[in-house]
C-alpha cells in the first residue's frame, strides 16, 4: 500500500493508528515530535504525511511550511481543530486534505488512498470546455454561452470537480470528501443546496436539466447539452 509518516503527539493515539494503518497494509513510522517528524519525511521519503497539529515542540501549522519548503508529499492534517476557516488555512498552505478528530481508522485509510490518487493523476487542465460552458481554473473565471457567471469559491470548486469527472457519475458523498474536504458521508443537504444554486446560474433546474443531471440513488453527471 503506501509508506506513512504519522507525526502525532498522544502516545495512546499515535500507537493505536500505527496499529491500524499496519493493518490495513500500510508501512507506518511514527514521530511525537515536529522536528523528529521532519527528519522522517527528509531521510525517509514516505508516501503520505498525516500531521497533528498539536505537537509539543512546534505547531503543526509552522512543520506544515517547513514541510513544503523541502517536499511535496501528499500532507494530510489530522486535528481536533474543527472549524471551516482553520480547514481553508491549513489547505491554503499546503496541505492536501484535513481530517478532525475523532475519526476511525477507515476514513483515514480512505483519505490516505485518495490524496495518493490525486497525486499520481494527471495534470491538471487550466480550462475546460463543454458545450456553451467555459471553466477557467487559473482566473477562476465560468462563462456560459460568453456570458460571466458569478460564483462563489465553493460552487466554482463544485463545477471544477464535476466538470473534471464529465460524463461520470459522481456520488454526494464523494463531493463531501473531495470537494468540502469533509468527513466521508452526510452532509447530503449542503451538497442539495449548492447543486441548486449551480443550477440556477446555469439556467436550468433539477426537472429539466442541462448540464447538471441526477442519476436517482447514485449522484450527479455533468455533461455538455448535446450528450444529455
Amino acid at each position: 500500500m503506501a509508506s506513512v509518516a504519522l507525526i502525532e503527539d498522544d502516545q495512546r493515539i499515535r500507537a493505536a493508528l500505527v496499529r491500524s494503518l499496519a493493518e490495513r497494509g500500510h508501512t507506518v513510522r511514527a514521530a511525537g515530535r515536529a522536528m523528529e517528524g521532519l527528519s522522517q519525511v527528509l531521510e525517509w521519503h514516505p508516501d503520505v504525511v498525516v500531521l497533528d497539529l498539536g505537537l509539543p515542540d512546534l505547531d503543526g501549522t509552522e512543520l506544515l511550511k517547513m514541510i513544503r519548503a523541502v517536499s511535496a508529499v501528499p500532507v494530510i492534517v489530522a486535528t481536533a481543530r474543527d472549524d471551516e476557516a482553520e480547514m481553508v488555512r491549513m489547505l491554503d498552505r499546503g496541505a492536501d486534505d484535513y481530517v478532525t478528530k475523532p475519526f476511525s481508522a477507515d476514513q483515514l485509510d480512505a483519505r490516505i488512498r485518495a490524496v495518493l490518487r490525486r497525486a499520481h493523476a494527471a495534470p491538471e487542465p487550466e480550462r475546460i470546455e463543454l458545450g456553451g460552458l467555459v471553466i477557467d481554473r487559473s482566473t477562476r473565471v465560468v462563462e456560459l454561452e460568453g456570458a460571466a457567471l458569478e460564483l462563489s469559491r465553493r460552487e466554482f470548486d463544485l463545477l471544477w470537480y464535476l466538470a473534471r469527472r464529465a460524463g461520470t457519475v459522481v456520488t454526494k458523498r464523494e463531493l463531501v470528501g473531495e470537494v468540502w474536504r469533509q468527513p466521508y458521508g452526510g452532509a447530503d443537504r449542503t451538497v442539495d443546496v449548492h447543486l441548486s444554486w449551480l443550477r440556477r446560474k446555469l439556467g436550468e433546474t433539477a426537472a429539466e436539466p442541462k448540464y447538471l443531471h441526477t442519476v436517482r440513488g447514485v449522484g450527479v453527471k455533468l455533461v455538455a447539452p448535446e450528450q444529455g
